[in-house]
This record gives C-alpha cells, sequence and structure tokens, in this order.
C-alpha cells in the first residue's frame, strides 16, 4: 500500500513518481509544476506549449484558475493543443476541447489564436493530416497497429473500442519529443494500469502509457487510490 508524501526517482529513467492522500492535494501540487514549467518556458522560450489530454485531467487543473495563479501566470504565453481528439462537433459532449474549454479555458485569459483544435468540419484522417501541419495514453489503444507509427506526427483512428469511433492522435514520436510530461491518474479504478505501467505486476500486457519516454522528465500524478497496488 502505497501512503501519501512518497516520491519515487528514478534518475536512469529520469521518472518521477509522487503518490497523494487526495486528489485535492495532487491538484493543488499539479498546479504548481504547471505555473513553474510555465514560467521557465516563457522566460526562455517566450511561449510555453500545453498539450492535454481529455478525461480526469482538465479537472485536476482546476487549481490554475485560482489564485494565486490565475493573476500571476502569463496566459499570454500559451499555446493550447489536444495529444488526443474525438471527431466530433466542439460543442459535443465527447469533445475533449469542450471539456477542457468549460473547465479551464473559459477562465483563464489565453488568445484565442493560441489554442489549437482540431477542424472537426473533416474527416477523422482529414483531421490529422490538418492538425499535423500545426508543427487512453492519447487515443493510442493496447494492441492497435498505430503503437508502431513512427512517420507521422499526428494520425487518426476510426475504429477506436470507445465511442466515438473517429479520432486524432499524437504519435509516440511527438510524445516522448516533450521536455515534460505529466501523468495524472486517480482513482482505484486505475490502480491496476498503474501497477503495470510502473512494472509492479506480473502481468504480461503491454499498455500503450509503458512506450511513453520523454527526452525530458517525466513525472507521475497519483492519488492513493490509483497507487494503492505499487
Amino acid at each position: 500500500m502505497a501512503s501519501s508524501g512518497i516520491t519515487t526517482v528514478d534518475q536512469k529513467n529520469k521518472k518521477v513518481v509522487e503518490v497523494f492522500d487526495t486528489e485535492e492535494e495532487l491538484a493543488v501540487s499539479l498546479a504548481k509544476y504547471t505555473a513553474d514549467l510555465s514560467d521557465k518556458f516563457a522566460k526562455e522560450r517566450g511561449s510555453f506549449t500545453v498539450v492535454v489530454s481529455g478525461g480526469s485531467l482538465i479537472k485536476s487543473l482546476r487549481k490554475l484558475v485560482e489564485a494565486p495563479y490565475v493573476d500571476s501566470i502569463d496566459w499570454s504565453k500559451w499555446h493550447v493543443f489536444w495529444v488526443d481528439e474525438r471527431v466530433v462537433p466542439k460543442d459535443h459532449p465527447d469533445s475533449n476541447y469542450k471539456l477542457a474549454f468549460d473547465g479551464f479555458l473559459s477562465k483563464v485569459p489565453i488568445p484565442p489564436g493560441n489554442v489549437h483544435a482540431i477542424n472537426d468540419a473533416l474527416s477523422a484522417e482529414g483531421a490529422a493530416d490538418d492538425y499535423e501541419t500545426y508543427g487512453h495514453v492519447a487515443s493510442l489503444f493496447p494492441g492497435h497497429p498505430l503503437l508502431k507509427e513512427n512517420q507521422k506526427w499526428v494520425t487518426h483512428i476510426t475504429d477506436s473500442p470507445k465511442p466515438p469511433p473517429g479520432r486524432i492522435t499524437f504519435t509516440f514520436p511527438v510524445i516522448n519529443s516533450s521536455s515534460y510530461i505529466a501523468l495524472v491518474v486517480c482513482g482505484a479504478g486505475k490502480a491496476s494500469v498503474v501497477q503495470t505501467a510502473l512494472g509492479k505486476s506480473q502481468n504480461s500486457d503491454m499498455f500503450p502509457v509503458q512506450m511513453v519516454s520523454p527526452e525530458g522528465e517525466l513525472k507521475w500524478f497519483l492519488d492513493k487510490d490509483a497507487a494503492s497496488k505499487l
């Protein structure tokens, strides 16, 4: 059983695992982590590129829209992309854009031109090709042939095992070129996946998340329920 306050550092693989007693504590730490990176890249490069997923991540980013961060972050330097997106209208309940807009983007002053959503008027293939022009990890599901994609930056699927079937996704070469990746996992329902992903299980199945190996730092943010089998 993992307990609150545990931080594990794997220097060889540049991997950090933090376990928090509650999701609230996780959200507080994630906000500081994100704000610190925003400040770093805004000063060093003049911009901060953030690539988000769907799911519960947006909820866990909620502290960024509160003091002190909502007023101290230079939101004009942010550029937001989606690591994966469902090919549905932006106001559709399944849209990751809608999830992010309702819970985060509508509450911070990021310039609209810096928010890079997919063109939802196109097919999955067309949307993927279009998104590449912008220069459950993603929509890369276990066993799917796209796990081996190494040519394209953005690709598409039309046979997602979870509805809706049409999705676009960044490929692993792009994901792994990141300077920093935060994997945020909460809830007991994810405990077995976390256990396998972090090499603490005899399960021989390979999850897509185990192929995440960034050039920079990989940091896991886990609540104690998600870490309960470690």
